[in-house]
């Protein structure tokens, strides 16, 4: 298992972060967030999980242990695979989740895009002796853990590939209405992933 990789950041990508190291350049799957605190030309240290199929090799990549423990756990319950679980993080903090599973909020679960009702559900039913309890800070009032704004995310992300704030403002807005389509018609929050290919178009042919 590859626990983390550390080196100069090469390349960044909507959902791939590109770390040299010892001469080799490896691509790390990263949601919105963790891509966030990243720049090109800078060093850096990301958690890792390798999931491996038959046909492939795919490395994860996160800002800490924290993240990539409750990576791996949130795939010990059936129907959730790599992606999936790494969708959950980029909605949630790892707190955040677990206070879900602890309350039993299937409300915050089914704001992630890919679970439904019965999903979140049997969810509950399979990680909430599994996931553990929150570990930072106190929950918000209301004991409902609060999802990160799709804008937040993808304006951190835009920021992190090296756009200044005033052109991640205009991609944001640009983006917004396909957002409120897409949240409009599932009744979930977009993917932040969809959302930041679709603005970097936006920033491709203002330029």
């Amino acid at each position: 298992m590859i626990a983390f990789v550390s080196g100069r950041v090469a390349a960044l990508g909507p959902d791939t972060a590109v770390v040299q190291v010892g001469g080799v350049g490896m691509a790390v799957h990263c949601a919105p967030r963790t891509l966030a605190g990243l720049r090109v030309g800078q060093d850096a240290t990301l958690s890792t999980s390798l999931v491996v199929r038959e046909d492939s090799l795919t490395l994860y990549g996160f800002a800490d242990d924290d993240e990539r423990q409750v990576f791996e756990v949130l795939q010990t319950a059936s129907g959730v695979g790599p992606r999936l679980a790494q969708a959950m993080l980029a909605v949630h903090a790892p707190d955040d989740l677990r206070r879900a599973f602890a309350t039993e909020d299937e409300k915050a679960l089914t704001a992630v895009p890919g679970i439904g009702k019965k999903g979140a559900q049997r969810l509950l039913l399979e990680l909430k002796d599994r996931i553990g309890a929150p570990v930072g800070a106190a929950a918000p009032a209301g004991g409902a853990p609060r999802a990160a704004s799709w804008r937040d995310q993808l304006h951190a992300a835009l920021v992190g590939l090296g756009y200044a704030a005033r052109e991640a403002d205009e991609a944001v807005a640009a983006v917004e209405p396909q957002a409120e389509a897409v949240a409009a018609e599932t009744g979930a929050p977009p993917q932040v992933g969809s959302l930041l290919r679709a603005a970097l178009q936006t920033l491709n042919r203002a330029r």
